[in-house]
């Protein structure tokens, strides 16, 4: 049933997935229900508002062709592995880097990965100090995250890792444009550019959801982003 709804919505959405796709969406869906048995992954576990919510979802750069043939993708803040670990099932060919500051949730991640066949970069550090570390500043051609931050604080975890000329992707709701603007100072600073919201949607569903693309025009200053804790307690 995962399998098939899965099949369908990315059909639906304009997304060709590998033939082996839709079994490992099967797969990562049964490794959450029984990891979220010992560890707080996910409040979403009925199959079909996973399959929406998860996975399709998730999937909304390759449905809108943003993302370029064995791009470098970091996903900030990944949690039980969303967007980064549906993107990487339907975009193999991605080098992905997952982040997350609470280390049992990567262990699950490791374990999903090995299961599903799929290799991609574990880091277990907050985002504040992964994109302070040279060999990330401006690495990556681009930076995701999904329901981690509001805008500015996001900013400041993505913008240092995306190369010139990159982008930062960010999943937001119908409130998307007023959020782009109490962002404006942060986007300067860090060196980012917002494109007009993408509005895009998930088969079935009437959520209002938006891509936010973010280019990375300057490098950003060494300042960024602050010491842990402060792009939360004082935004951009």
């Amino acid at each position: 049933m995962i399998a098939e709804r899965l099949r369908r919505g990315a059909e639906e959405m304009g997304i060709d997935l590998p033939a082996e796709a839709p079994e490992r969406f099967e797969r990562y869906y049964a490794l959450l229900c029984e990891g979220n048995a010992r560890m707080n992954l996910t409040t979403v576990l009925e199959p079909e508002e996973a399959v929406d919510r998860h996975f399709l979802d998730s999937l909304a750069p390759v449905s809108l062709g943003l993302l370029p043939p064995g791009a470098r993708v970091v996903d900030v803040g990944t949690g039980a592995g969303f967007p980064g670990l549906p993107l990487l099932i339907a975009r193999p060919d991605l080098r992905l880097t997952l982040v997350d500051a609470l280390n049992k949730r990567l262990e699950f991640l490791r374990g999903v990965l090995a299961e599903l066949g799929l290799q991609a970069e574990i880091v277990h550090l907050r985002a504040e100090d992964f994109g302070r570390l040279p060999e990330r500043r401006e690495a990556y051609d681009v930076a995701v995250a999904r329901a981690l931050a509001a805008l500015p604080p996001l900013m400041e975890y993505l913008l240092p890792c995306v190369r010139r000329g990159g982008i930062a992707l960010c999943w937001k709701g119908p409130g998307v444009e007023e959020e782009a603007a109490a962002a404006r100072r942060a986007l300067f600073l860090l060196g980012g550019k917002a494109r007009q919201p993408l509005p895009y949607g998930v088969p079935g569903r009437d959520w209002q959801h938006n891509l936010l693309v973010v280019d990375k025009e300057r490098p950003t200053p060494k300042a960024y982003p602050r010491k842990a804790g402060t792009p939360t307690r004082d935004p951009l």
